[in-house]
């Protein structure tokens, strides 16, 4: 057992935590009473959609408000929250209330859960992540509450007010309205639009840049990593808004229909909730291949580290991306922000790159071969969701085999705790070599 408990290093425990969390939300679900039909769902379709729920997906075999009672809707919930802020987080909320001191062990463990680079202050920023949560997923539960009142009775708004602030603030995406058809039916309302663009967006910065700015008025300063996320987000989101625009404005299946004020709030909604939410308000199938292929490229990228988003994240994205433009420029530093990257970090960047490009390669030809009577269009788009953790879909999903349900299940979960996490957790820990080999010089390009 203590041979156990040493090999059991930080990464290590928290792919078993997640796998874990995973394994409860699939018995639960597998319960009579979690579906209306009091059946319960079959295994499968049970682990699919709590590693779904729990790796902050939204990626759905069944239609999450038509099938599930409200107890399956709440255990949903509850893997969306954990799944969202860490299972390490309400941990330490745990031991917190029990009064008990947080060890240097645990302590470790948050910090590569939030991918910190020290463990100071960790324990203060646990409790300010909970108290960031509880206000910003109150406040858009009741402004979204409010809007929800007046097409339906007051205690449903409330329930699905709180319920979409939640599954969006956790960029999981999903939704009760029935139908998979989304949230195509808000489109062009401005409440619900920019509420939840705004919830998916605070949600996606991460915990170390929502603590940066609300020390802001007292520090005067952020640190490049935050500055790195704040900029390269709202880059992402202006230049996404404007080319889904341009690519759908005359496509009378999704933008060519609403006015032009109903044009700006779909394409902005589109731009947002690819990093990483997987909520839509229009109709994915019926989306331009142009838009497609723009909307997986913001997939694979996804949102800040330490965020309830996945992807490769913005600053490895924004790493590499300055680590070319030093290149073209004859640069041997890369700088951002007047800050040099060093390169382990920008090893680790093209490392985690080639991981998750590997990832999706793999589980696009994979599902083309388990899956038949596709486009190519379709495997590689629900490969790069289900690594992103996005959960957006072209109609493949429910459709799936089981050999594919399975894929899918495998790609979410590593795209939730990350191919590094997973890498290091099954490797050997490393040994410093005794020895360097001598340099070789390689043409490259």
């Amino acid at each position: 057992m203590n041979n156990f408990k040493r090999a059991l290093n930080p990464p290590k425990v928290l792919v078993l935590g997640f796998a874990l969390i995973i394994a409860i939300g699939t018995f639960l679900l597998t319960m009579s009473f979690s579906t209306e039909d009091g059946k319960g769902l079959p295994f499968l379709d049970a682990l699919f959609t709590a590693t779904s729920a729990t790796c902050v997906t939204g990626l759905i075999v069944v239609d999450t408000g038509d099938t599930f009672s409200t107890f399956g809707e709440v255990v949903l919930l509850f893997l969306i929250q954990i799944g969202g802020l860490g299972f390490m987080t309400f941990a330490t909320l745990l031991f917190l209330l029990l009064g008990k001191k947080i060890s240097l062990k645990e302590r470790l463990l948050l910090k590569e859960a939030f991918n910190n680079i020290s463990i100071a202050g960790l324990v203060r920023l646990v409790k300010r992540i909970l108290l960031f949560t509880a206000c910003i997923e109150i406040i858009g539960g009741l402004i979204l509450s409010i809007r929800f009142s007046f097409d339906m009775p007051i205690g449903k708004a409330l329930y699905f007010g709180f319920f979409h602030a939640i599954s969006n603030f956790n960029n999981a995406g999903f939704d009760l309205m029935g139908g998979f058809n989304g949230m195509t039916a808000y489109v062009d309302d401005p409440f619900v639009v920019f509420t939840i663009c705004a919830l998916i967006t605070i949600g996606g910065l991460g915990f170390i840049v929502m603590n940066e700015l609300y020390e802001y008025r007292v520090t005067k300063r952020l640190s490049v990593h935050s500055k790195i996320v704040l900029v390269t987000t709202l880059l992402l989101t202006a230049s996404g808004t404007i080319l889904i625009f341009l690519f759908e404005y005359g496509n009378q299946k999704t933008l060519g229909s609403l006015s032009e004020w109903g044009k700006v709030l779909g394409s902005l909604y589109q731009a947002v909730t690819p990093r990483t939410a997987g909520s839509n308000t229009l109709a994915i199938g019926d989306l331009t291949h142009s838009t497609l292929f723009l909307m997986i490229i913001f997939m694979f990228i996804g949102a800040g580290s330490g965020s309830t988003a996945g992807g490769i994240k913005i600053t490895t994205f924004a790493v590499l991306v300055a680590t070319m433009w030093s290149q073209i420029r004859g640069k041997e530093d890369v700088v951002l922000f007047k800050r040099r990257i060093v390169t382990e970090t920008i090893l680790k960047a093209l490392t985690v790159t080639m991981c998750g490009g590997l990832i999706v390669v793999v589980v696009t030809i994979l599902l083309s071969i388990t899956e038949q009577h596709h486009s190519f269009m379709m495997y590689l788009f629900e490969a790069t969701s289900a690594f992103g953790t996005v959960g957006l879909s072209m109609g493949l999903t429910p459709d799936l085999t089981p050999a594919g349900r399975l894929l899918l299940v495998i790609t979410m979960f590593a795209g939730r705790v990350g191919p590094l996490t997973i890498a290091f957790a099954i490797a050997k820990r490393r040994k410093k070599e005794s020895f360097r080999h001598p340099k070789g010089n390689i043409m490259i390009g």
